[in-house]
């Protein structure tokens, strides 16, 4: 504490300098800050997956289907409690900008398999008896104002060029902070009615639980065997695994944020490093004095890296807190495409730490080398420099 007011003296010499370097210090903070929660975007299915689901697809992948009739041969193996399916349905919403992921249920047998996402009974009762119901995910629904009672038109950019007109008679919510409220179910028997004849009687995967976890590898090999050699084999994966195939169809994700991360880093160091460089360069024959009456090599150090470290942590603060400002009003812009996209208090109190961290090291490393050059420096010769 007693060098506090020689830090600041310091710092605020060159004004402007110092604004820049913790401007470009924050922008790097803000950018690391997006990466993190943009991977846990993409990590955060895989982790709330149930233990106790089961996917069963075609072998070829997401662009095959699987026959309606695999159900019941399915039901037949012991250990299954309840098995639904799923279509992707590729629709357009008015003029397409507004993106959101739609799918083809069962609605016998949905809630079933999903219990946490929640809907109230008198609005599940509505999408039973309407054939062309509709539910939607809640910050869907406020993201495009939309309430019950509405028409939702959607022109499918698979199933030939109609209009598939829905009655929005549902909105549901998750049970828990990382449910996927984005997505809008419609009925199977309306996509039955509509859905060209090479589409009848397939679908995109099959859902089950399972009574005990610990069975699931048996039942996932029993049923790939079961349909083994046959015209449409099956792959099937715990849930987890399921959403790890799908984040792996947008590229290695931790791949590309590390090495994004790695380059801000780097740009990190070098702008943090040439600052304290030119600033040490600058006060050569002020630090000579210090050491000339007294301060020792170590105290000399020190008021080099306290102002490297200052730096770098006035900007790493100031980037977390853009990036909370940031990600929170983007957040409902990009829900369709990343559902978990929240910088909240909860994350901040996570992710703060690490950003801060970051910052500081980059602050030590970007400190050491200019100190060093100091302290190898001869007093005599560095009162001689003009």
């Amino acid at each position: 504490m007693k060098f506090a007011s020689i830090i600041l003296a310091n710092l605020g010499r060159a004004k402007v300098r110092l604004l820049l370097t913790i401007g470009s210090i924050a922008t790097a903070i803000l950018l690391f800050a997006y990466l993190a929660v943009v991977n846990r975007v993409f990590t955060l299915g895989a982790d709330v997956a149930s233990a106790e689901r089961l996917i069963v697809m075609n072998r070829a992948g997401f662009l095959g289907t699987v026959p309606l009739s695999y159900r019941d041969k399915i039901l037949q193996i012991p250990g299954i409690k309840v098995i639904t399916h799923d279509n992707w349905f590729p629709g357009i919403y008015q003029d397409g900008k507004e993106q959101f992921p739609q799918f083809v249920i069962d609605p016998e047998s949905q809630r079933q398999v999903f219990p946490e996402l929640i809907l109230p009974e008198d609005q599940w009762q509505a999408f039973l008896r309407d054939r062309q119901g509709a539910i939607l995910g809640r910050k869907t629904a406020e993201r495009l104002h939309l309430r019950i009672g509405d028409r939702v038109p959607l022109v499918s950019t698979l199933y030939g060029s109609d209009t598939w007109e829905m009655n929005l008679v549902g909105i549901y919510h998750g049970k828990r902070a990382q449910t996927d409220e984005t997505q809008l179910w419609l009925r199977w028997d309306y996509f039955e009615e509509k859905a060209p004849a090479q589409a009848k009687g397939q679908v995109g995967w099959f859902v089950l639980r399972v009574e005990n976890p610990d069975d699931a590898a048996r039942i996932a090999k029993t049923i790939d065997e079961k349909f083994a050699n046959s015209s449409n084999e099956t792959r099937t994966q715990t849930e987890s695994a399921f959403v790890a195939d799908f984040v792996k169809q947008f590229a290695n994700i931790k791949l590309l944020i590390l090495a994004i991360g790695s380059v801000v880093f780097f740009t990190l160091l070098l702008v943090t490093g040439n600052t304290m460089a030119v600033s040490v360069r600058e006060r050569v024959r002020e630090l000579a004095v210090f050491k000339a009456i007294g301060f020792s090599n170590r105290s000399v150090l020190t008021l080099i890296l306290a102002e490297s470290l200052a730096i770098a942590l006035v900007g790493g603060l100031v980037g977390l807190i853009l990036a909370a400002l940031t990600i929170r009003a983007t957040a409902d812009t990009l829900s369709a495409l990343l559902p978990g996209l929240d910088l909240g208090l909860p994350q901040l109190l996570t992710l703060g730490p690490l950003g801060l961290l970051v910052a500081a090291i980059v602050g030590v490393i970007s400190g050491i080398m200019p100190g060093i050059s100091i302290l190898r420096l001869r007093v005599v010769n560095a009162l001689r420099r003009v």
